[in-house]
């Protein structure tokens, strides 16, 4: 009986890793070492001058998938494909990544009460030789946030590893009236996506 596949995930995200697991994915996470080679330890999340948002999140989800195949070869590691991610916010056409400090994340929630964003999520898989890569646009509204309100989420410490402040499968989730697209793509793996290119690279789910 052949083992069963496994593929490496290039993420931190605990909620990737339970998106993955809730549909049966097998994998190892991936880790990206500082200073590792001394280059590309972790990709470079700056947006370029005027760049869309859908080609900046797709950029970043593909930087990361080849940035994890380089290192699997680094390392001696099995070869399999590696699946990446990346996801963002859109308001007003700027994007909105992930904030540094609690202003910054009163800031951008004040931004976004009672009001429509856009959550994009790019998944890329690559196995060294073949690289492909999907999106998942989605639409948030928000109902519109008190002082208060703001300021009791900021405690709870939620906003500061998620793009745009917020994370849909937590306490946030009692600020949205409204979504239109993934809810899998909004907590940052939109499954959908992400079983068709396991199926590409011979990892079916199903």
């Amino acid at each position: 009986m052949n083992p069963t596949p496994r593929i490496y995930l290039a993420s931190k995200s605990p909620r990737r890793r339970d998106l993955l697991r809730q549909i049966g994915v097998n994998f190892d996470v991936l880790t990206f070492r500082t200073g590792e080679r001394g280059e590309d330890a972790d990709v470079d999340e700056t947006p370029l001058p005027d760049e869309a948002v859908e080609r900046y999140v797709e950029r970043l989800a593909l930087s990361k998938a080849q940035a994890g195949t380089r290192r699997v070869l680094w390392r001696k590691l099995l070869p399999r494909p590696v699946l990446s991610a990346d996801t963002t916010l859109e308001v007003d056409g700027e994007i909105v990544g992930k904030p540094r400090d609690a202003a910054e994340a009163q800031a951008i929630l004040e931004r976004l009460s009672g009001r429509r964003h856009r959550v994009l999520t790019a998944i890329a898989m690559s196995d060294g030789e073949r690289t492909r890569s999907r999106l998942s646009v989605s639409e948030v509204a928000f109902r519109r946030l008190s002082e208060h309100d703001i300021r009791r989420y900021i405690a709870t410490g939620e906003p500061f590893d998620k793009a745009g402040a917020y994370g849909i499968q937590g306490h946030a989730a009692i600020f949205v009236e409204e979504i239109r697209g993934s809810y899998s793509g909004i907590m940052g793996l939109p499954l959908f996506e992400t079983a068709a290119l396991l199926e590409i690279f011979g990892h079916p789910v199903l």
